[in-house]
C-alpha cells in the first residue's frame, strides 16, 4: 500500500515573516507619513536607510506684462480676433496653458481681491498644468482692478487674467 504524503500549505507572508531590514523600513516609513516629513535617515551599526517623499513643487514661472496691450517681446501674439477676456491697459498675462484659480483651495479666500494692493513678488493666482500648481507673482507692485478670467475655467498661455494699475 502507497503512503498519501500532504504538504502543508505555504502560510501567507504577514509582517512576522518580513526580513528585519524591511519591518524597520516600514516602520520608519510610517512615522514619516504620520508626522509629515519630506526626508529621514536612519543608521545603525549594520545599516543606513535613507527615505525621501517626492512631492510635485510649485514652479515660479516669470509672468510677462504688456502694457496698454502691447505683445511682450518674444511672446506670440494671441488670434487676430480679440479674445472676450481681452482688456486694454496693464495686464498680467498667464505664463502657460492650464486652469486658473484665484485661491489655493475651493474654500480659501482668494489671494488678491479687487481693489487690493499687491506687492511685487506677491502671489496673485495659479495656473494649474498637468497637475502641478504653478503661482502667478506680480513683477511690480500694482493695484488689481479687475478679474478678467472665472475661477476654474481654462486659460491660454498669453491670456489676460487680471487687470492691474501700476503703482
Amino acid at each position: 500500500m502507497k503512503k498519501t504524503v500532504r504538504k502543508a500549505k505555504p502560510e501567507p507572508k504577514t509582517e512576522a515573516h518580513k526580513s528585519p531590514v524591511l519591518t524597520e523600513v516600514s516602520k520608519l516609513y510610517e512615522f514619516m507619513q504620520k508626522n509629515g516629513l519630506e526626508t529621514i535617515d536612519y543608521q545603525d551599526t549594520s545599516s543606513h536607510v535613507r527615505l525621501v517623499r517626492k512631492r510635485a513643487q510649485p514652479v515660479h514661472v516669470p509672468v510677462p506684462v504688456a502694457a496698454h496691450g502691447a505683445p511682450v517681446q518674444g511672446q506670440k501674439q494671441a488670434s487676430s480676433a480679440p479674445a472676450p477676456s481681452e482688456y486694454h491697459g496693464d495686464t498680467l498675462k498667464s505664463p502657460l496653458m492650464g486652469i486658473f484659480f484665484r485661491a489655493p483651495s475651493p474654500s480659501s479666500p482668494p489671494f488678491v481681491r479687487e481693489g487690493e494692493f499687491v506687492k511685487a513678488g506677491q502671489v496673485m493666482c495659479l495656473i494649474e498644468a498637468m497637475k502641478v500648481f504653478n503661482e502667478v507673482k506680480a513683477e511690480y507692485d500694482c493695484i488689481l482692478t479687475k478679474v478678467l478670467v472665472e475661477d476654474g475655467k481654462p486659460v491660454k498661455q498669453g491670456q489676460d487674467l487680471l487687470a492691474i494699475e501700476r503703482k
